[in-house]
């Protein structure tokens, strides 16, 4: 039988009220804690935070706080990363970020949802769908990105889009929902 830990990584529904979640999810809100309140002169401090919470991360990597998430360890990003302020990423499944990627102010990402049942939402089981984020990608202050989204690579996110689909390399896109206005 599967823990809900492995059913939540299996984007499988799950009860995120098991013992073993709450317990990582409030050693995650600890280190976001240290993260959000340290001084922005201490980069190797803030550094090591975020090698300790996210599951991987690349070479220069740039957190305006604050900055929010659940877990931490479903996060990977690459080489050359700028996040603005008040980010936020529900981290219960892979959320994935190439290289020279730009996230604006207010970014949402949402790969954690609910079941569209009302019985079964109701006894508060969830699931997740994978995000992932390509490289040399720029998103826009106040996006959403929803759950299951791709992003490709060199694409372009105006400001205040929800992306509620994929989208490929080379475009902008933007609106809710999301449409492409233009190939790059």
């Amino acid at each position: 039988m599967m823990t809900e830990k492995e059913k939540m990584l299996a984007g499988e529904l799950y009860q995120a009220g098991d013992p073993q979640l709450e317990a990582e999810r409030l050693h995650a809100r600890k280190l976001l804690k240290s993260f959000n309140e340290s001084d922005p002169e201490d980069k190797e401090t803030r550094i090591e935070i975020l090698r300790s919470l996210f599951g991987k991360i690349g070479k220069n990597l740039w957190i305006d706080p604050p900055f929010f998430c659940d877990y931490g360890y479903n996060i990977s990003i690459g080489d050359n990363v700028f996040f603005n302020f008040n980010c936020v990423i529900l981290d219960v499944v892979p959320v994935s970020f190439g290289d020279r990627v730009m996230v604006g102010p207010n970014v949402q990402f949402y790969p954690a949802s609910h079941p569209l049942d009302a019985k079964t939402r109701g006894e508060l089981w969830e699931y997740g769908k994978e995000i992932h984020v390509g490289s040399d990608v720029w998103i826009g202050g106040g996006s959403i990105i929803c759950p299951g989204v791709s992003i490709g690579d060199r694409s372009i996110i105006a400001a205040g889009t929800v992306v509620t689909k994929d989208v490929p390399s080379d475009v902008i896109v933007a609106g809710n929902p999301a449409k492409i206005i233009r190939k790059l």
